[in-house]
């Protein structure tokens, strides 16, 4: 399975894009993962998607999950055979609607408000905590 983030905006700031480059480099030991930065809403609309792929968009109204939870689910999507995980973050904007509406799933990290850049570590390290679980691995005791 492919793991790819990709995220309205820049991370500006040092510190987020460190951590987020660790936890990428991490998921690596597990799936392929690729991290993408749009300039703006409209370079998604070139990007063609495997009709086995499935778009998770990142919204405070989306379904929550706890860690072995997210980590159950994932598995489940790797297992059933998808190819792709696509998670749309987005900036402090949000998303537009013809990116809301590509979402197949959508999932909320917190109800809790955070900056965007935040954000995207959190998911990279939930992602990379869920297939710790998944492997067995002590990482998220």
């Amino acid at each position: 399975m492919k793991i790819h983030l990709v995220m309205l905006g820049k991370t500006r700031r040092e510190e987020p894009r460190a951590l987020l480059e660790d936890y990428v480099s991490r998921i690596a030991r597990y799936a392929e993962v690729q991290r993408t930065e749009l300039g703006d809403a409209a370079a998604w609309r070139k990007r063609k998607l495997d009709s086995h792929s499935a778009v998770v968009l990142l919204d405070a109204a989306g379904k929550q999950f706890t860690s072995v939870q997210f980590a159950k689910w994932l598995g489940q999507h790797r297992d059933a055979g998808l190819r792709e995980l696509v998670f749309l973050c987005g900036d402090a904007d949000g998303f537009p609607e013809e990116l809301r509406s590509a979402a197949r799933f959508k999932i909320s990290l917190s109800t809790l408000t955070m900056p965007h850049e935040l954000a995207r570590v959190l998911l990279a390290e939930q992602i990379y905590r869920a297939f710790a679980i998944l492997a067995g691995h002590p990482y998220p005791k």
